[in-house]
């Protein structure tokens, strides 16, 4: 484990647990967003249920590097997915920026994960 894969799992799961937990309470927030991205509030769940459980991954990944890798590698396709909703809904690309450097960032964590054996 190197002190990269320690930052990048860390700063992920900062950010996305609190989003992951307001996804899943419905905050109001939250579902405004559902609601503009066309989803319904139970999906929006699922999907904050997702970066929790990817979240949490990247977290153990520290102890099992192959549990981070697949943590990473879903978190990746979960953000870029979500970039794409937001520029497919019509959002300017600055609104899909967050997620596709949630995305880069879990692909980097990734590669230190594997450069790190």
């Amino acid at each position: 484990m190197t002190t990269a894969q320690t930052t990048l799992a860390v700063a992920l799961s900062l950010i996305l647990l609190p989003l992951g937990l307001a996804k899943i309470a419905a905050v109001r927030f939250m579902r405004q967003a559902a609601a503009h991205l066309g989803m319904s509030t139970a999906l929006y769940r699922v999907i904050g249920t997702l970066e929790l459980a990817g979240a949490a991954g990247l977290l153990l990944g520290l102890a099992s590097a192959p549990l981070g890798v697949a943590a990473a590698a879903g978190l990746a396709v979960l953000m870029a997915a979500a970039a794409v909703v937001h520029l497919r809904q019509g959002d300017p690309p600055v609104r899909a920026l967050p997620a596709a450097v949630l995305a880069v960032t879990a692909v980097a964590y990734a590669g230190v994960a594997i450069a790190a054996g």
